[in-house]
C-alpha cells in the first residue's frame, strides 16, 4: 500500500456537487493499493500513521501525533499512486489492485484506522470521479510504502 499524508487544518471530498467527507485539523490520505498488498501491510500503515509524529506541540516541535491531538483523517481511494512512467508516456497502471480486490482493503483500512481515531474520519467514495479540497498546513506532506518498510 502507498500512500500521500498530508497534514491539513481542512479538507473535503467531492463528488457530482456533493460534498461526501470533510475534515478539520489532520490528515489527508491519498491511498493506492498494489496487487501484492495484504492485511500486514494494512495493520502496518495504520499503526504507523496513527502514531506519526508530525503535529506541533507546545514548543512548535513536530512531536505530537494525529491521536495526541484527537485530530481526524480524510481517507481517499487513488490507484494512479501505482503508476508506473518509466516507460512512453502513458503511465501505466499494471501494478494497482483490481477493483474487487482494492475496495475491500481500502475498507478495511478506512475501517480499522476509523477505529482507532473514535469514529473521526471521513472518505472518499471508491471508483468515483472525485474533486478533494485541502489546506495543506505547513505545508507537510509525507509519502510511505508498505513494501519498503524495512
Amino acid at each position: 500500500m502507498r500512500v500521500v499524508l498530508q497534514r491539513v487544518s481542512e479538507a473535503s471530498v467531492t463528488v457530482d456537487g456533493d460534498v461526501i467527507g470533510e475534515i478539520q485539523q489532520g490528515y489527508l490520505i491519498l491511498l493506492g493499493v498494489e496487487e501484492r498488498d495484504s492485511s500486514s501491510d494494512l495493520e502496518w500503515l495504520v499503526k504507523k500513521i496513527s502514531q506519526l509524529r508530525i503535529f506541533g506541540d507546545e514548543e512548535g516541535k513536530m512531536n505530537r501525533s494525529l491521536l495526541e491531538i484527537e485530530g481526524s483523517a480524510l481517507v481517499v481511494s487513488q490507484f494512479t499512486l501505482h503508476a508506473n512512467t518509466k516507460k512512453g508516456n502513458r503511465p501505466s497502471f499494471i501494478r494497482a489492485a483490481r477493483p474487487e480486490i482494492a475496495q475491500t482493503l481500502y475498507q478495511e483500512f478506512c475501517q480499522r484506522l476509523g477505529v482507532l481515531l473514535n469514529g473521526r474520519i471521513a472518505t472518499g467514495r471508491f471508483g468515483a470521479d472525485m474533486k478533494v479540497t485541502l489546506v495543506n498546513d505547513g505545508p507537510v506532506t509525507i509519502t510511505m510504502d508498505s513494501q519498503n518498510r524495512e
